[in-house]
């Protein structure tokens, strides 16, 4: 049952802080969503009740509530209210499976395998895995999910010696984790992050409109004695997903 109103949220804003006041409001409801103490599906409730409580003017709190709802965190219905809808997934830049860090989030992924086969391997995926073009590798290509929505596109390209994958195990975890038991150690990779506007076939795909924006990735994964093990290119939802990166100062 959605809660009828964030009562429960214990909400301020700082009026000597530069930050502006919408921004503040907005801050702490995006994390209140990201933490699950506003839950998907969930009412705001007033806008008129939230600035009275806060002491904010009814415009302050409507563009706080508008940015989030630019993000695709909540929406506005008609007759309802504005409703949280999702969380945007902010994954940290570093060797980990989408299924992992989304596990770990506790969005509840699944995974819907599209394709699972011996092809020939293109000059692209045969030059990152060192093996002749057009000889045989094994191509992975899967939907994932978070809370039942579409969330990323993944194609995989893998050694065929490298491990034996069966589509119920591509369904019921991820693909790191397949690797690992089967004795093979990740140890780094190569990454290059992008975006691009949807084609139709990835709108439908990923539920989006063709032209919609989308995040890229693809990513070389090397094991323990620097043998190239998967050769990855993804696509994600931009309304959905995040790369979230730390920067540190060289001295």
């Amino acid at each position: 049952m959605p809660s009828p109103d964030p009562a429960p949220l214990r909400l301020s804003v700082d009026r000597s802080s530069p930050v502006p006041l919408y921004f503040q409001l907005a801050q702490q409801l995006e994390s209140a969503i990201e933490t699950g103490g506003l839950a998907p599906g969930s009412l705001l409730g007033n806008e008129i009740e939230l600035a009275g409580r806060l002491g904010l003017s009814r415009p302050t709190v409507r563009q706080a509530i508008q940015s989030l709802v630019d993000k695709g965190l909540m929406v506005r219905r008609r007759g309802v209210g504005t409703q949280v809808v999702h969380s945007q997934v902010k994954r940290p830049l570093e060797l980990s499976s989408l299924y992992d860090d989304l596990l770990a989030a506790g969005q509840r992924p699944a995974t819907r395998v599209l394709r699972n086969s011996v092809a020939p391997a293109s000059a692209q995926a045969a030059a990152v895995l060192g093996v002749p073009e057009g000889s045989e590798v094994v191509v992975v290509e899967r939907l994932r999910l978070a809370h039942g929505e579409p969330m990323a596109h993944l194609t995989n390209h893998l050694p065929p010696d490298l491990l034996p994958l069966s589509t119920a195990d591509l369904e019921a975890t991820g693909l790191y984790r397949l690797m690992r038991g089967a004795g093979i150690t990740l140890h780094s990779a190569q990454q290059t992050v992008g975006a691009r506007a949807a084609t139709a076939e990835e709108g439908r795909l990923l539920a989006e409109p063709e032209g919609a924006p989308l995040l890229t990735m693809q990513r070389t994964t090397y094991d323990a004695k620097g043998r190239a093990v998967e050769f990855g290119s993804h696509i994600y939802r931009a309304s959905r997903y995040a790369f979230e990166f730390r920067l540190l100062v060289r001295t």
